[in-house]
């Protein structure tokens, strides 16, 4: 389905680098599947595709935007006529099922139909001069070579944000895609490169995350680096952060999220179950807007458990081809990283949703399980109820299926809760009542607000983005992207025989201030 070997592309050719790593890339429903050995490659590396990226921008750049705008078009046609092949490799080597994937790679054609046009609107605006025989006017021009660093749970979706609209803006492209989807990702790049994209504007590199952050550092002090857009934990986001504001730049950061969900007691027990799974559970709990608890009030609060416990029990988990509701992990590391979360149960908390607890296997069954339980990376879904504001497992992402319960007296302390846990990146409220969602929408710290949905879910032309130590308050997705890839520059022009001086010279007209009826 794919080459047996994925490398870096800098300036258009694969690399051979004698300094590269060869480690496999497993798929996770079968570990002893081998999907493709990836190359990964040192710092020194990134820093040189940095350049060579830096080296290729002003030719990009003065491509004329509607132009460039077609490539975006190109791009979209050969992802959509390529959907079925790039799903099943979404599919088969990071474990998400096989619907969830025609959504993730349609989510790049959206994004190509969106911004295809933005080609020709690049707007920037001519004002009005307070000075006679002069124009002001303002330009988008792009910010330079973007380094983009993206994560596996969402391995062309995400990167497609950034890359898009970069490419759209007129800059040139550093990639480091998650070194544990690099078939996925040369695949994509393999798209880019046949819709039109020319050598060197987009360069892929194939790393760990300590290469490329000493590479990145190396890229910003030779000033070949002009923005960076990362989506990653918050820990990880912190570092890039501090690496980009030592060359006084601020980051694209889309980072880690502890997603609420308020059930108020007029909220609809039925849609409140459906988006509480789906947000929860969906991708076995592994996308940034993931439900972490359910804010519920006392009244509800036992009989929401119960049938949440309940609809748990029913899902089908397991391989990710089949018509399951959530496939594998993505990884060992994030299997092993998950477990450690169940380690923070405690005494106070009650365990609902599944059969057994960890990792899926032979000794530790589930009923309704279809897949690999000796190769696999399955875990059950767990429902923690009884969590306090102290507890780990509210205060932290555990980025797996596991939701946390916790019942509500008054709208306050609703609100206290919703925000309690510090992170800003999605947030649901259900209710039947306008006032009641949008006093909430006013007062939660959330970039996302949903009503009567999931946490989960975007859609092309809407920023996507938190606060907090979900980010720094930049959005991907629809025109507010272009503020991340673009920069903004005035000029006026002064067509007249003498200099004149903008708030000395400019003309008075008389008036008479004493006058009165």
């Amino acid at each position: 389905m794919r080459n047996p070997e994925s490398r870096s592309v800098v300036d258009g050719s694969p690399l051979s680098s004698a300094t590269a790593t060869p480690v496999p890339s497993l798929n996770p429903a079968r570990t002893d599947e081998v999907v493709t050995t990836a190359w990964l490659d040192t710092a020194e590396t990134f820093a040189a595709a940095c350049s060579a990226a830096s080296a290729k921008s002003a030719q990009w750049a003065s491509v004329p935007a509607p132009v460039r705008g077609q490539l975006i078009a190109n791009i979209g046609q050969l992802v959509a006529a390529n959907k079925q092949q790039l799903a099943a490799l979404v599919c088969r080597e990071m474990g998400k099922p096989f619907a969830e994937s025609l959504g993730e790679v349609q989510e790049i054609v959206d994004t190509c139909t969106f911004f295809a046009g933005e080609g020709r609107r690049l707007y920037g605006q001519t004002v009005p001069s307070e000075i006679r025989d002069k124009q002001l006017f303002t330009f988008r021009r792009p910010v330079g070579t973007m380094v983009v660093i993206t994560a596996a749970n969402f391995p062309v979706a995400v990167p497609s944000w950034y890359i898009i609209p970069a490419l759209l803006a007129g800059n040139t492209v550093v990639w480091k895609p998650s070194e544990l989807t690099p078939a996925v990702s040369c695949a994509l790049y393999e798209i880019f490169a046949n819709a039109g994209v020319p050598a060197g504007t987009i360069n892929l590199v194939l790393a760990e995350g300590e290469a490329t952050f000493h590479g990145l550092r190396s890229a910003l002090d030779q000033g070949t680096v002009d923005k960076v857009g990362f989506t990653g934990s918050t820990e990880a986001g912190r570092l890039v952060s501090e690496l980009c504001g030592r060359h006084l730049q601020t980051p694209c950061l889309e980072l880690g999220g502890k997603n609420p969900m308020v059930v108020m007691p007029d909220a609809d027990l039925d849609s409140v179950l459906a988006g509480a799974l789906f947000s929860g559970y969906a991708t076995a709990g592994q996308r940034c807007t993931s439900l972490g608890t359910v804010i519920v009030h006392e009244s509800l609060h036992t009989e929401l458990v119960r049938r949440l416990d309940e609809r748990l029990r029913e899902l089908v988990i397991g391989e990710p081809t089949k018509d399951v509701f959530y496939g594998p992990l993505i990884d060992e590391r994030y299997l092993t990283g998950f477990t450690g979360w169940l380690d923070r149960i405690e005494a106070h908390h009650t365990i609902h949703g599944s059969d057994g607890l960890g990792r899926i296997s032979r000794a530790n069954p589930r009923r309704s399980f279809t897949g690999d339980p000796d190769h696999g990376l399955y875990v059950h879904p767990v429902l923690v109820d009884g969590l306090r504001p102290e507890d780990d497992l509210y205060r932290h992402e555990t980025f797996g299926p596991l939701v946390g319960v916790m019942p509500f007296a008054t709208d306050d302390e609703a609100m206290a809760l919703a925000d309690g846990h510090g992170y800003g990146l999605s947030a649901a409220v259900y209710t039947r009542d306008p006032g009641v969602a949008f006093r909430f929408g006013a007062r939660v710290r959330c970039g996302m607000l949903s009503v009567n949905n999931s946490t989960v879910g975007a859609e092309a032309h809407l920023p996507f983005g938190g606060n907090l130590k979900s980010g720094n308050g930049s959005r991907q997705s629809g025109l507010w992207m272009l503020d991340q890839v673009t920069r903004w520059q005035s000029m006026n022009w002064d067509y007249g025989t003498s200099l004149r001086r903008a708030q000395i010279d400019t003309e008075l007209i008389e008036h008479n201030p004493l006058f009165r009826l």
